[in-house]
Parts: C-alpha cells; structure tokens; sequence
C-alpha cells in the first residue's frame, strides 16, 4: 500500500501547472468527441444560444469571483489573484445589455446545472478555499485560450458588429499578450506551496469542474431526445417565462415571473418553452468550457 502511495506521488508532474494538464487529459477528449462541440466549430450557433449562455456563465462567474474577493488573501491563492487582468462579471453585465436591454436581470434565468455550478464554487471557497485555483484555472486560461476561437466563429455567424458590441466577454483589456500572461499565470500557480494531499485534492477538483460540464452535455443529450419525442409541428405562442435576478441574488436563480416584453439592442425571439431554453444554454456552455480548456 505504501509503496503504490510513493508511485503515485511520483508519477504526478512536479509543477501544478502541468500537473493539471495531465490530470484533465481524459475529460478533453471527451469533450472533444461531442457532437455540438464540432458544430459550433463549424460555425452552426444560433443567437438565443448565444444570449443563453452569456447569462449563463453570468451566474458562474459571479459565484467564481465571489469567491475569489472572499480568498483573495489566502496562501493558496494570492498569488493568481488578478482582477483586472480576469474577472469576467462587468463584461457579461454589459454583453447581457446589449443583448437583453437595461431590464436584462428580470429577462435571464439559471438553469438547473449552471446552479450546480454555482453552488460548488460556493461550497469550495467557504469551506475548501486552497481548491479554488482550480476553478480559476478552468475557467480563466480556457477564455483567455479556446474563448478567442469561440469570439471569431460567434462573430462571423451571428454577425455581431466589428466593434466588438455583445462581445466584451472574449475582451481582455488587462492583457495585451495572452500568451506571455498565461506563462505568468502558470509561473505563479507553480509558486503555491501546498503538500502532495492538497496538490491531489487540487488537481481532482479541475477534473470536477470539467466533469461537471460533460455531466451538463449527457444530461442534454437525454433532454434533446425527450425534447424530439414530445415535440408538437403548431407553434408555440412566443411568450418568455424568467426569473428575475438583483444584486443580492446574484448566485441563483430568483423565483419564476412572467417575463415582460422589453425592447432588446439585438432583437431575437426566444424558445418559448423551459425546456428548449434549456438545452440552448448548456449545450453552448459545453462548447466554450471544452474549446477552452483544450487550448490550454
């Protein structure tokens, strides 16, 4: 037993960096192989799915950089902390107006594995704070990696303007050189002191965070099938059911409302049922977490 310990701690990469890489080897390569990840590198995304995910992935990086402002002075994690140069929660308030209006909160909604999400970054930076690196590193390198090949593609098919309107996500002011400030950033990871028990715990949580997408996708997959298999040829009257969010609910849903009709910057008609809206936000979350963490 002790010896099969001393092996595994030894085969394991020194720096947490490439520790990572190799720990979530397998989980890209499931992701790869989805059907709606070679989709949408064909460039086959619609708008709703657009405008779904961007509010999607609003309700996780609020929780993610919550917690982080939480940490930000813990030894595990004051040395990746980069605000300026990372966080994503003002751009995606502003992509959601463009998108949505200045009524934007009472217009999106969080689905039930977004909130999932949501409630495991919670859960890691209340009581396991020393693995939220891992969470940041999932996230944060994936955009600033495999987020800009999902920017050109979205672009080009949704036609959304030069100027980068609706786009502010994929827009790193903070870095001028991506690739020079992931070496930072991976420099900096590898600087964290921790133990062989915490470094495996770190590396078993990236592994979570990408899991629990892939969980998102064949959960999907079930619901697409279910979606085909109850589907009706009349047309579903075009009325939009949302929960509203405030400031101070920021990290789940609030209670479901009759959305309003609301003037939109980038006018779209949304699915009209729950269950399309659904499936339209997962599947694209997928894509960006896969497309990422695959650039890295």
């Amino acid at each position: 037993m002790e010896g099969s310990k001393t092996h595994s701690s030894e085969s394991m990469p020194g720096d947490l960096s490439e520790a990572l890489k190799e720990a979530t080897k397998e989980v890209h390569e499931q992701a790869e192989s989805t059907e709606f990840m070679k989709n949408f590198q064909r460039g086959q995304v619609s708008l709703q799915e657009f405008k779904m995910v961007m509010a999607s992935l609003y309700y996780i990086y609020s929780a993610l950089e919550e917690e982080i402002e939480r940490n930000k002075d813990h030894p595990a994690y004051i040395p990746v902390y980069f605000p300026a140069e990372l966080h994503r929660k003002t751009a995606l308030q502003e992509d959601l107006e463009y998108f949505y209006g200045p009524l934007w909160r009472e217009e999106i909604s969080c689905p039930e594995s977004t909130q999932k999400y949501v409630n495991r970054l919670h859960y890691v930076g209340q009581h396991e704070p020393e693995l939220l690196v891992a969470h940041a590193y999932t996230r944060y390198l994936g955009d600033l990696s495999g987020g800009q090949v999902l920017k050109k593609i979205a672009q080009k098919a949704l036609h959304l303007p030069s100027t980068g309107e609706g786009l502010e996500f994929f827009t790193f002011e903070g870095v001028s050189n991506a690739t020079k400030f992931k070496q930072l950033y991976r420099s900096r990871m590898n600087s964290i002191e921790m133990d062989p028990a915490t470094k495996k715990r770190i590396l078993e949580e990236a592994k979570r965070a990408f899991l629990l997408n892939i969980q998102v996708f064949e959960e999907l997959q079930k619901f697409v099938s279910q979606c085909h298999e109850n589907s009706h040829p009349a047309q579903q009257k075009p009325e939009l059911r949302t929960r509203g969010t405030s400031e101070a609910h920021e990290q789940g849903p609030a209670p479901v409302k009759e959305g309003e009709k609301t003037s939109m910057k980038h006018t779209d008609m949304l699915p009209s049922t729950p269950l399309a809206r659904w499936i339209l936000v997962l599947s694209f979350l997928v894509t960006t977490v896969a497309v990422g963490l695959f650039a890295m």
